[in-house]
């Protein structure tokens, strides 16, 4: 049966910091399906550490704190196919949201998204902009086994841009099975089997002052995308076919890549005689459009080619768009018409300054596609290792002629001394 947010528990706790002053809630949701089975299990605390430019041109600390009236809209159980959804919004006009993705085995945290509103002058006095303003992160949960739970007990936190998250006292199961918590329990960097729960410090709202970089490790490689198979129909009849792995490269103040999951990335768009667009979907987060045209060679043949990319990510929570980018000013991926392109090789689409697309193991036909199958595939130049044989056999072949003639003008100059000399 397919899951719905119904049911949902939502139980605040108060806990009181040692300094007096400091208090902060931690938030228990529990998701259940249309079975009223829970689904997916989350308690845990948290706060938010965040820089902001007032209007005298300097800049503040401010530490956000999970309010008593905290919502959990927008959360959902997630499937085979699509992610799970942790969401809560709180005071005037934040949220905070991660999505789980599964494997047979292990689920883990995809991304984070969080959005601060400057516009809550209780919080941010003096802010220079305003309006809502949201932070995207890669999630560096390790995958968890199905079936067990992840704890942080410990102070544990990651920075993004003018954001530092803060959670600790974490307890959260995604994709419960049979609506039972796992015993099993999986445990986050900063703990050990004996930790005990900790409180982190009060931080004052002050000035910002020049701060001294502490060392930090370096990030694990992210791995190549996963290839994903996408066609479009007229009627009956395919009329696009495309696989590919695709990967944003999203330049902020710190690198983001995020890999496209084509199990939970689903294809429409429209297929013509000389325009053909192609439009993924990963979950309603990320939209990529590509969009394929024909033209005319100058010797009479006919082309197609990839003519525009538009990259959109859009708020998990309430669909807003966070960024968007597009160049219509493309001429790659050209193969004659009724054929297909390939490039196995990484490729990368510059679509702006701070967004890239990189793309692997491509095989695309917008064209003329007949018995649901690609067409004889021209390669990219990438692929064709056989270019390398004729350019090195002739390298080969002018080094050794100009070794033999080289030898032959000394040879003749010795000859002719020779006989000078008699």
């Amino acid at each position: 049966m397919e899951p719905r947010c119904s049911g949902c528990l939502l139980l605040l706790l108060l806990l009181l910091g040692t300094s007096g002053f400091f208090q902060s809630y931690a938030v228990e949701v529990v998701i259940k399906d249309a079975s009223n089975a829970t689904c997916l299990y989350a308690r845990w605390m948290m706060r938010f550490l965040i820089k902001y430019e007032t209007n005298s041109s300097d800049y503040k600390n401010i530490t956000l704190n999970l309010p008593s009236d905290v919502t959990h809209n927008g959360s959902v159980c997630g499937s085979d196919t699509e992610a799970a959804l942790l969401a809560i919004q709180f005071g005037d006009g934040h949220s905070w949201s991660v999505n789980f993705t599964k494997t047979n085995e292990t689920y883990q945290g995809d991304f984070v998204t969080f959005t601060y509103n400057t516009n809550d002058a209780a919080v941010f006095p003096d802010a220079k902009r305003k309006g809502p303003i949201t932070i995207v992160a890669k999630d560096d949960m390790r995958p968890v086994q199905l079936n067990s739970v992840f704890v942080c007990h410990n102070v544990d936190s990651f920075e993004a841009e003018n954001v530092t998250q803060i959670y600790w006292n974490a307890t959260v199961q995604a994709f419960v099975q049979n609506g039972t918590i796992g015993k099993k329990e999986s445990r986050c960097r900063a703990d050990t089997p004996t930790s005990a729960p900790t409180v982190p410090p009060t931080i004052a709202n002050v000035t910002a002052a020049p701060a001294t970089t502490a060392p930090t490790t370096s990030p694990k490689p992210v791995e190549n995308p996963d290839t994903g198979n996408y066609s479009l129909k007229s009627g009956n009849k395919t009329c696009l076919l495309a696989t590919v792995g695709l990967q944003l490269n999203i330049s902020q103040d710190k690198p983001l890549l995020i890999n496209i999951n084509p199990k939970t990335t689903s294809a429409d768009g429209t297929c013509g005689n000389t325009t053909a667009t192609l439009r993924l979907n990963d979950g309603n987060s990320t939209l990529i459009g590509f969009t394929f045209v024909v033209k005319n060679t100058s010797a009479g043949v006919q082309k197609f080619y990839l003519k525009e990319v538009n990259v959109t990510l859009l708020n998990r929570l309430n669909g807003s768009v966070i960024s968007s980018a597009d160049n219509s000013n493309f001429s790659q991926w050209d193969a004659y018409l009724g054929s297909s392109y390939m490039c196995r090789k990484e490729q990368t689409l510059q679509i702006s300054e701070d967004l890239q697309v990189h793309t692997f193991n491509l095989w695309v036909q917008p064209f003329l596609v007949k018995a649901n199958k690609f067409s004889t595939a021209q390669e990219c130049s990438l692929d064709d290792d056989s270019i390398l044989i004729p350019i090195v056999v002739g390298a080969a072949l002018a080094g050794l002629i100009a070794i033999i003639v080289v030898a032959y003008i000394i040879g003749r100059r010795k000859s002719y001394a020779g006989y000078q000399t008699l």
